[in-house]
């Protein structure tokens, strides 16, 4: 693991997992939350078996956000709607790996649009597929549930990929940020970040408590807490 890193990880909850009928209301409270990142879903029914919103819906989530927007494509031939995502208020534009038989050159078309490019595994894929490609990535997803569904159990072999991902950034050199996307929560955050997690997603957890913004403020003071001890540990 790269112990240079101390900076505390990025916190970027699902709009998957907020009340789509307040989609306003809930983008707007969390304006002065915690939040470094509104995570959006996209999600086409055939990629995976769900539906969720699209470009008009971010286009509206965008109007009222104060945080980047980090959307997450999880729907086949994404090379076709980039530049529709990055107008409509995309700042990260990630991709899945098994909808992208041209990754590369998927990855240039994000890059070429602004945007920072990442790439999503699914649970069965291994880190080691992007090894050609790690380089060129500024952010990598690493799905800790089947995606398609929120409110899903973590899959603890997360943990392990997390870190083997982390290997490959530092033995390429790659700026990636690490991006875990589900069933992320209080039990399981401090790990992942140990292993090399920066980036946490979090829905179900954080729209389902009773006070949203309060529990994204608890994520963040355990979060401070944990780098803030590794780096007295490293004096």
């Amino acid at each position: 693991m790269n112990s240079t890193r101390r900076i505390a990880p990025l916190l970027a909850p699902s709009l998957l997992a907020a009340d789509f009928a307040n989609l306003q209301s809930e983008t707007e409270r969390l304006a002065a939350s915690a939040a470094d990142w509104l995570h959006c879903d996209v999600m086409d029914g055939r990629f995976v078996p769900n539906i969720s919103f699209g470009i008009p819906v971010l286009q509206a989530i965008h109007r009222h956000a104060q945080q980047p927007l980090d959307v997450h494509l999880m729907i086949e031939e994404p090379q076709h709607y980039l530049a529709a995502f990055r107008d409509a208020g995309a700042a990260n534009i990630t991709v899945h790996y098994e909808a992208c038989p041209h990754l590369h050159r998927v990855v240039q078309q994000i890059k070429a649009l602004g945007c920072r490019a990442g790439v999503a595994l699914n649970p069965h894929t291994p880190v080691s597929v992007l090894e050609d490609i790690i380089a060129d990535l500024d952010l990598v997803c690493i799905m800790s549930v089947n995606p398609g569904f929120g409110g899903q159990s973590f899959i603890p072999n997360t943990l392990r990929k997390v870190a083997a991902l982390k290997e490959l950034i530092v033995d390429y050199n790659s700026e990636a940020l690490i991006e875990i996307d589900g069933g992320v929560s209080l039990q399981n955050a401090a790990a992942l970040v140990e292993a090399g997690a920066d980036v946490l997603v979090a829905g179900s957890f954080v729209f389902n408590s009773p006070d949203p913004v309060a529990t994204l403020a608890e994520m963040r003071q355990q979060l401070n807490a944990q780098v803030e001890s590794e780096a007295q540990q490293s004096r």
